[in-house]
């Protein structure tokens, strides 16, 4: 679903990327590890067409957009929830839910949406400004969502919020990875193959219990990666306290 080559991206004379590559297959979830400061959300945004590289290619599902503009990746498939979230506080959660089919032919929000996250129904006419910290979270990944994405990027979907509600986002990223008939009915599309995940998480109980794969990243630069079931083995939790 997506390959990274050898991508390397400069803050002025800063090398904050350098050669990273790496894989995503479809209805996988590879977990992005590092300490602060490392270059993850730099890696994301370059990903996302924010940040510029200054080499190396980004191919999604075959198609090469290194040089695509941000729009043009978001309705080539790749859906973005940025650390902080980054929600319209003055708009209501229905309104903030609409804005992801920005550019699609829809102008209906999913049902499984609101069944995957249902306080977000319950709150639909309330403006996003007025939600908690971890229901603002759940409304960015259901705006994420409903452009029916090929990948999903998370940018620390933990950060600030409560342990209950970080059991509903690790259910969601879960379910998007192995249930059929959620996958389907988000999508709106007709027999696409499943989403793949991105995840970048400080918090490393919930990446390992979600990760099929893992990166860990330091100083720019990918120096371990293996799969998520041997995470406590490769001594992962380790490389992060360093």
């Amino acid at each position: 679903m997506l390959r990274v080559e050898n991508l390397n991206h400069y803050y002025g004379g800063s090398h904050t990327l350098n050669d990273v590559s790496f894989e995503i297959a479809p209805g996988s979830c590879m977990a992005l590890l590092g300490r602060n400061g490392v270059g993850k959300s730099t890696l994301l945004k370059s990903l996302m067409g924010v940040e510029p590289v200054r080499s190396g290619a980004v191919v999604l599902d075959g198609k090469d957009i290194t040089h695509a503009k941000p729009h043009a990746r978001a309705r080539l498939g790749i859906g973005y929830v940025p650390q902080g979230r980054e929600i319209f506080p003055r708009l209501t959660v229905e309104e903030n839910l609409l804005t992801g089919l920005a550019g699609t032919k829809s102008r209906a929000i999913a049902g499984e949406i609101y069944e995957m996250f249902p306080v977000l129904k319950d709150m639909r006419r309330r403006r996003g400004g007025d939600l908690s910290g971890g229901q603002q979270q759940q409304l960015a990944i259901g705006r994420a969502l409903t452009m029916a994405p090929k990948l999903l990027i998370l940018d620390e979907p933990t950060e600030g919020i409560q342990p209950s509600i970080v059991k509903d986002i690790e259910r969601v990223i879960r379910a998007l990875n192995e249930a059929e008939q959620i996958r389907d009915a988000i999508r709106a599309v007709v027999q696409q193959k499943r989403i793949a995940i991105l995840l970048v998480e400080q918090y490393y109980d919930f990446a390992r219990s979600l990760a099929s794969h893992y990166l860990v990243m330091e100083r720019g630069a990918v120096i371990a990666r293996g799969r998520g079931e041997d995470m406590d083995k490769d001594g992962v939790r380790d490389l992060l306290s360093l």
